[in-house]
């Protein structure tokens, strides 16, 4: 027998770590002498509310505003609130242990969908029950997924100019009869629908791969609207994946390796989004 590790033994010995409680207990101890959510005849009813969490505590990794929240309401809140306006895919022909990773960083982004092409079984324990929150689809190819994608593109442009045109109707109707309130409030609509309509025409696809003629990531713009690819950890992206994105972009690396992670280059890209179109204001 080996003697221990001197660092193992003084790990052990030091009486670390000690971790904070995550989540919240059953409502009655949190909560005491206050109404439980889920009563019907309860002033503070609201139906967004899990019994048996209410009953059993709730410590799941999920913000403090969700503690108690059914799936379904959280998933709808996060809808409501209105998810960012990138797309993210992944090609599982290697069944990928790396999917259940991605999932969970699309939910931290609040991606708008995430889209896995391929088998649709994965290994969800990366996850963390995230893509119970998270809308994800399943396509059968590539081919397919470009083809849903630009159909649902085109179908919001088209949905954009028709409530363009109804405005611009109202607008002239409101400055014929010298009503200024309405044409101020039109105008301020009208302006909001054009960026909108100029956001989704710019729509582009974006492949994440080292591969020659590819950009680095450090100088590129991403579009608002965007659907990422990402490949399987190893041969990357299929040439399928690369011969239909508009714009083939890498991570700049500095070490040994060909590639970092998958999981790791999905979290780098979704963040690079978010620094360009929703970091905090300071």
């Amino acid at each position: 027998m080996h003697d221990p590790n001197p660092i193992d033994v003084a790990a052990q010995a030091s009486g670390e770590p000690t971790f904070r409680e995550v989540g919240v207990g059953p409502w009655a101890q949190t909560h005491p002498g206050e109404p439980r959510p889920d009563d019907v005849s309860s002033p503070n009813y609201d139906a967004r509310f899990d019994s048996a969490l209410l009953d059993e505590g709730d410590r799941r990794n999920v913000l403090d505003r969700y503690r108690y929240w059914t799936v379904a309401a959280i998933k709808a809140d996060l809808d409501s609130r209105g998810r960012h306006d990138f797309e993210v895919a992944v090609e599982n022909w290697t069944h990928d242990f790396n999917i259940g990773s991605m999932v969970r960083t699309a939910n931290a982004f609040q991606a708008r969908r995430v889209h896995i092409v391929g088998p649709h079984k994965w290994n969800r324990k990366g996850a963390l029950m995230t893509e119970l929150y998270q809308h994800v689809e399943n396509h059968p190819s590539i081919t397919e997924l470009v083809e849903c994608w630009k159909l649902r593109i085109a179908g919001e442009i088209a949905a954009a100019q028709a409530q363009r045109n109804a405005l611009s109707l109202r607008f002239y109707k409101a400055h014929s009869e010298d009503d200024t309130k309405t044409v101020a409030e039109t105008l301020k609509q009208l302006q909001k629908l054009e960026a909108k309509i100029a956001e989704l025409e710019a729509a582009r696809i974006i492949a994440l791969d080292i591969v020659p003629g590819a950009v680095p990531m450090e100088t590129y713009h991403f579009p608002k609207r965007c659907l990422m690819f990402f490949g399987a950890e190893g041969p990357g992206l299929s040439e399928k994946a690369l011969e239909l994105a508009d714009d083939v972009v890498y991570i700049s690396q500095f070490g040994s390796v060909r590639s970092i992670n998958a999981g790791a280059a999905a979290a780098v890209s979704m963040h690079a989004w978010i620094a360009q179109h929703a970091a905090p204001q300071a």
